[in-house]
């Protein structure tokens, strides 16, 4: 068998496993939150904010990165983030401060910023455009499963070993993983390309006149609010106000996270995939029709007591995470490849800067003024305004060049 054949297998299980790195790290402090807050003597707002700042310091990077990845090689980048943010989630060791703990997790955002902005675009190149969800799909796995590891981890070291023990575990792997990055090829950037081109999709000022990739950016900012807000307090949620124990609120939506996204990250891709065949605009669809049906369930969820509760948040964070593939994949065919890496940086600015930037602290500050149940009203006005527009932007969704029965067509 040719060896080359492999290589987009082996990369995207690389990227993948790099991906899901990524997201046990940022989601360790999730599952450790409460016990980070006795320490240190801190409001949940304080709490909070070293997500936002984190995000905050993501989402400045973001742009910088974009267009070196544009003009040289995105797997030498790949691997001195990975390095880079490897080696500052060690340093958790030395942090005995609050402050101390907010500049290492802040930094630790700038070096996943270079892995985040870049990973999808490598991936996109090296599978076909029609195929994209269901590859991306795979890419995201990462998201449920890295955090569930993130909460499992911490919730089940950090009682026994202290806080700070579970980020020496989430570090080890990623150096060996930025090793391995380098041995990858670097894929032709649009090979498989076949979208029609325009001027707003070749150059970076056109981004503002592509309402392709604005109606797919502000829907996913307004997604990224919730989800977001979600991840940050749902365990102390279960833990304070519902009254688990620090361990089983963490396994419990740990679990959730796992398994929901699993068969939600593939469910979306190859779903949205089905229907372009079908529909002009299916990853819009796809997405916007999922957070409209998680809207009614994530208030049953919140507000119900009793047996339904759990089987609630496990349904709605399946509708939730269902929109990962397809929403991503709509964001990558909005844009011509040689512009790609810098079109998801501008992507990553604003959905953090409208999203999960604000919206921990957000409901931080709702939540010590009132209560985490009445907070979570946020997450779900964002899942309302979120459908909306990406129901609206159906109708700008680029054609695709697909295979249908020996004939080449283009769908939207």
């Amino acid at each position: 068998m040719d060896p080359r054949g492999l290589h987009p297998r082996t990369a995207l299980i690389l990227l993948t496993a790099l991906n899901l790195l990524n997201y046990v790290d940022r989601n360790v402090l999730f599952a450790v939150q409460p016990l980070v807050q006795e320490e240190f003597h801190v409001s949940k707002a304080q709490i909070g904010y070293l997500t936002s700042a984190f995000l905050g310091f993501y989402m400045v990077a973001a742009p910088f990165v974009g267009p070196l990845a544009d003009r040289y090689s995105r797997k030498l980048i790949i691997s001195f983030g990975a390095i880079f943010w490897s080696a500052l989630t060690l340093l958790t060791a030395v942090t005995h401060t609050y402050t101390e703990l907010l500049i290492r997790h802040t930094l630790v955002g700038v070096g996943e910023a270079t892995f985040v902005t870049i990973a999808p675009t490598f991936v996109a190149d090296l599978f076909a455009e029609n195929k994209r969800g269901r590859i991306l799909g795979v890419f995201y796995l990462a998201i449920p499963v890295g955090s569930a590891a993130g909460y499992l981890l911490g919730g089940y070291l950090a009682p026994q070993y202290g806080w700070r023990f579970p980020f020496y575990i989430a570090a080890a792997p990623g150096f060996l993983l930025a090793l391995a990055v380098l041995l990858l090829r670097e894929p032709e950037r649009g090979q498989f390309d076949s979208l029609r081109q325009a001027p707003e999709r070749r150059s970076v000022l056109g981004l503002a006149r592509n309402p392709a990739f604005l109606t797919s950016t502000l829907g996913m900012a307004a997604m990224t609010y919730s989800l977001g807000g979600i991840q940050v307090w749902m365990p102390q949620f279960l833990y304070s106000e519902r009254y688990y124990s620090l361990e089983k609120a963490n396994l419990t939506f740990g679990l959730i996270i796992v398994v929901d996204g699993i068969v939600a990250a593939l469910a979306g891709g190859w779903l949205g995939d089905y229907l372009l065949r079908r529909i002009r605009g299916s990853y819009y669809l796809v997405s916007a029709a999922s957070m409209a049906l998680g809207v009614p369930v994530m208030i049953v969820a919140l507000f119900a007591r009793g047996p339904i509760m759990i089987p609630a948040i496990a349904v709605a964070a399946f509708l939730l995470l269902l929109n990962t593939a397809p929403l991503n994949a709509a964001v990558i065919n909005s844009v011509d490849a040689h512009i790609r890496a810098t079109a998801l940086a501008v992507n990553i600015f604003i959905i953090h800067i409208l999203g999960d930037v604000p919206s921990p602290t957000m409901m931080g500050w709702v939540a010590d003024r009132h209560s985490l149940q009445v907070s979570f009203i946020l997450p779900i006005i964002a899942m309302v305004v979120s459908a909306a527009i990406l129901f609206y932007g159906m109708k700008f969704a680029p054609t695709v060049e697909i295979e249908n029965a020996g004939r080449r067509e283009f769908r939207g």
